[in-house]
């Protein structure tokens, strides 16, 4: 990666924290955007050749934060090789009165944001260049009261391939769908949280990290408009009332 240049969406903690980590220790340049200012300058602070990368604080829910943020990427570098679609979070749903303002400020941020940042982009991407969308299985299943999350997850789900479409001969675009990531580096969890996964214990952002880099290398050219999950087969498990031990209750 030495030489490229990598944008990362929401990369002050948790995953996109990861990410950024992963890139700079790949050689990359990388800019990062995030609401949390306290927690991106630290980050950036903990890199030795600070004026390689730069930190870019903001709400990707705003028009003019997508265009300012562009703006500042074009100009100190000229180009991108690396895009990833990081950044959302949840208002929850049906169940919690989650307002249409609200549910509109999800889809702002992990729609409309990949979308429009992507577009204002896509004239400086560099031959061979990849864009990652961090999507989620709740595109594909769910928990109560999570309508806001699952249907911007849904959203970038299908913007993936559409996307991958468009931009043919200009840029590679996948997803990567995580399953239970845990971003406290706790690793506080019971018998029955490590068994309920195949692979017999809960994910760490580390493990997207790995699967980003390998979508980007440009060894893997011919992976495109694909998702990848990764969740230690937990959504691929088939649970029946008492099989296994499982039991439902109410």
């Amino acid at each position: 990666m030495d030489g490229k240049v990598c944008v990362i969406t929401g990369g002050a903690n948790g995953i996109g924290k990861a990410l950024v980590r992963a890139f700079v220790k790949e050689g990359a340049s990388v800019a990062f955007i995030d609401k949390d200012g306290e927690a991106g300058k630290d980050l950036l602070s903990s890199f030795q050749d600070q004026k390689k990368h730069f930190f870019f604080e903001g709400d990707l829910a705003s028009e003019s934060v997508l265009v300012e943020f562009a703006e500042e990427i074009k100009k100190r570098y000229g180009k991108v090789d690396v895009l990833i679609h990081n950044a959302c979070f949840s208002h929850k749903g049906l169940l919690s009165g989650c307002t249409y303002e609200e549910f509109n400020e999800i889809l702002r941020v992990g729609v409309s944001a990949p979308y429009y940042l992507t577009l204002l982009l896509k004239e400086h991407f560099k031959p061979g260049a990849s864009i990652v969308n961090i999507i989620s299985t709740r595109a594909f299943m769910s928990q109560k009261d999570t309508e806001s999350y699952s249907a911007a997850k849904g959203g970038i789900t299908a913007l993936t391939h559409a996307m991958a479409m468009s931009l043919q001969g200009i840029a590679r675009v996948n997803s990567i769908a995580p399953g239970w990531i845990d971003t406290t580096d706790e690793e506080n969890f019971s018998e029955a949280d490590r068994k309920q996964h195949p692979s017999e214990r809960v994910g760490v952002p580390e493990d997207i990290a790995r699967t980003v880099l390998f979508l980007c290398d440009e060894r893997s050219s011919f992976i495109n408009a694909e998702n990848i999950t990764v969740d230690g087969g937990m959504s691929k498990r088939m649970i029946y009332h008492g099989d296994e031990g499982w039991k439902y209750n109410e």
